[in-house]
């Protein structure tokens, strides 16, 4: 049985994430929450969530020690599978400028900055539901087409350098990424664990999926 490691750095979501991963799972992977990094290294596929500020979230990663480098190991060595979430999915870029500049994983070239919508009456943080637009053929995204409704709460989101790294847009008062893709790695700024069936259907494609 394949081994998905969902990262536990402290994130606020790690629970809700966990329930509909071993919900999309169906008894066909298991699920380790964890931050031993030689679990880490060793999984077949790697999550990381996360919710908060880029800054605290990077540097409570940063502190679990070796577990940035065992993911490095897993994902861009071996090349396992890896998703990210909200937050988790900013983490792949090469910096944040929320409460100043912050290194992020640097595994997409790009930046996490703060959304501004040109309608003043739309306001930030974006919480609740929008409708995804331009959705590509990622594999992850399968079963989610453009208009698929899916669920937000943030208030920056991640640029990267080419837009060929953006797998989906969404629109609030302006469109910005609400996936990315590039090889083995995948990430949505929206919840899945909060989005539904599309969200578990994301999740189960995810677990399926094979790069």
């Amino acid at each position: 049985m394949q081994r998905v490691a969902l990262i536990d750095y402290g994130s606020g979501n790690l629970r809700s994430a966990e329930k509909a991963l071993v919900r999309a799972a169906d008894g066909k992977a298991d699920i380790v929450v964890t931050n031993d990094p030689a679990r880490v290294a060793d999984a077949d596929r790697v999550v990381l969530p996360g919710v908060g500020a880029f800054a605290a979230c990077m540097t409570a990663l940063s502190e679990r020690e070796g577990v940035i480098e065992a993911m490095n190991v897993a994902v861009i060595e071996r090349g396992v599978p890896f998703l990210g979430i909200c937050v988790g999915m900013q983490l792949m870029a090469s910096r944040g400028l929320e409460f100043g500049e912050t290194r992020g994983l640097g595994w997409i070239d790009g930046d996490v900055r703060k959304i501004e919508p040109a309608d003043p009456h739309l306001k930030v943080p974006h919480m609740g539901w929008n409708n995804l637009t331009q959705v590509t053929d990622q594999p992850v995204l399968a079963g989610l087409k453009s208009g698929a409704p899916v669920y937000f709460t943030h208030s920056f989101a991640m640029f990267p350098e080419d837009d060929a790294d953006v797998a989906a847009w969404v629109d609030h008062g302006g469109r910005f990424p609400a996936a990315v893709a590039r090889g083995n790695l995948a990430g949505v700024q929206f919840h899945p664990e909060k989005s539904q069936s599309a969200g578990l259907k994301l999740l189960a494609d995810f677990l399926e999926w094979r790069p």
